[in-house]
Parts: structure tokens; C-alpha cells; sequence
């Protein structure tokens, strides 16, 4: 059996290589649907032989389903510039081009450097991911946190080995990030006709710490960990506190 994989990119020439080179024994071939990248993202890729393709984006979920769309092989792996296969999950998905998919879909825990850390607690462990399954069988849905979703029920297995995220370099790109994600869930929970109040305000960032960083022993993953508590917490205030804001003008401009 042969794989697409599939990455969408933009200015992402600090870690396209890296995953480029993770999965070029695995990979049938690979797509790549950049953003109008003004790096050097689209050279590096033309040196691995991708199938490069632009468009403007609008969302995760459309340029993944626009990327998919130019897939030749049965299966697809869909898979982040800022990701690379571990040496396990290559020996995994060499040892599953072996056999009959069986139409499975297939899922695999990543792990997350931070800061340079690999972190295994505060939820961040085992990050559970769906990115292998059988073409034109699913589509993302969802603007951020993008899901799969199949057209009829598909089996998934688990396969061995991590997929490897570089998720921030610093702590300003995770509060930058945090702040970008808040804008985007106040959008969503307002579209959605929901509504807070100050106890929530209060309430739900302090919970949030609570869980990472205690429940979910946060704590073992030393300073980071504790940073990464913090920022969660703080990027749960923002979602709240903006989705009060937007209530508010709502009502300002009846």
C-alpha cells in the first residue's frame, strides 16, 4: 500500500526540513499546500521533490481538505511542518505498508518539545493524534483543534512510537499562540449564542491550572511545566473575558 502525505505550510523553514527528512522513507509521495510563504519554505521543499502547491488560507480545515484533494494513493498522512516521525513510528508504518490495511484508520501518541523539554505531563502526554487513513473516506472539520471526520464507522488502531511536535521555541510564541487561539474560541462559543459571566471569568482559569499542573502533574515537567499551566490558564481567561467583551457590543449596538 502507498501514502500521501500531506503538509500545509507558511514561513515554516526553521522545521520544514526536518520533518521532510523524517518521513522521506516512508512517504509515496509528498504534497505540500503553502500560504505564500515569504521564507524559504518552498525551496527547501523543492529539494525533497514535493508536489508544491499554494493557496490563500482560510482555516485549518479547508486547506487540509484543499491539500488531501491532490492525493494519489489509497492512504493519507497528514502530518505538520513543525512534526517529525520518531524512529519507532518509521519502523511502525514501514512494518503497516507490509500487510492489508484492512481499511483501518490509524492513530499515534505525540510528544511535545517545548522550550527545548520534552514534556510528558499536564495533559500534554500522550497528545493522542488520527493522521493515517484511507483516502476519500474523511474530512477536517472545525476551524481550530481541526477533527476528522469519517463518513461511516472506521475502525482505528494505535501504532507504536511517538510523532515528535516542536511546539514553541520560546515562551513569546506559546503567549502569542495562546492569544491568537482565545480570539478564535470567543468567535466560536459567541457564534454559538453562549454567553459568561464573572464567576466563570474567575472560576474556569483557576480550574484549568488546577488540573494541568496538579491533577495532571503538570509539576513533574519542572519550570516549564509550571509555565505552561500558567499560560493555559491565562489563555482560558482570555476566551472568557473576550466573549464577554463581544456580548457586550452586541448589546451596545441594539
Amino acid at each position: 500500500m502507498k501514502i500521501s502525505f500531506i503538509i500545509i505550510t507558511f514561513n515554516e523553514e526553521k522545521n520544514i526540513e526536518r520533518c521532510l527528512k523524517s518521513i522521506k522513507e516512508v512517504a509515496d509521495e509528498i504534497i505540500v499546500v503553502d500560504s505564500f510563504s515569504t521564507d524559504k519554505t518552498k525551496e527547501i521543499c523543492n529539494k525533497f521533490s514535493c508536489r508544491f502547491y499554494e493557496n490563500k488560507f482560510v482555516n485549518y480545515s479547508l486547506q487540509k481538505n484543499y491539500a488531501n484533494s491532490f492525493a494519489l494513493y489509497d492512504y493519507i498522512f497528514s502530518i505538520d511542518a513543525d512534526e517529525a516521525l520518531s524512529e519507532e513510528l518509521i519502523i511502525s508504518i514501514k512494518n503497516l505498508k507490509g500487510n492489508d490495511f484492512s481499511n483501518n484508520a490509524f492513530e499515534m501518541h505525540r510528544l511535545n518539545n517545548y522550550c527545548g523539554k520534552w514534556i510528558k505531563h499536564g495533559g500534554w502526554y500522550p497528545d493522542t493524534k488520527l493522521r493515517l487513513w484511507k483516502n476519500k473516506t474523511a474530512l477536517w472539520q472545525g476551524e481550530i483543534h481541526e477533527t476528522l471526520i469519517f463518513e461511516s464507522s472506521t475502525p482505528v488502531k494505535l501504532l507504536y512510537g511517538n510523532l515528535l511536535h516542536y511546539s514553541y521555541y520560546t515562551i513569546e510564541e506559546h503567549v502569542l499562540q495562546s492569544n491568537k487561539f482565545s480570539n478564535l474560541s470567543a468567535k466560536m462559543l459567541f457564534e454559538k449564542g453562549k454567553k459568561t459571566s464573572i464567576i466563570q471569568i474567575l472560576l474556569k482559569p483557576f480550574w484549568k491550572f488546577l488540573r494541568n499542573y496538579f491533577f495532571k502533574a503538570g509539576l513533574l515537567d519542572g519550570y516549564y511545566g509550571f509555565v505552561i499551566s500558567i499560560i493555559s490558564a491565562h489563555e482560558t481567561f482570555l476566551k472568557y473575558t473576550k466573549l464577554e467583551q463581544q456580548s457586550k457590543l452586541k448589546k451596545c449596538k441594539k
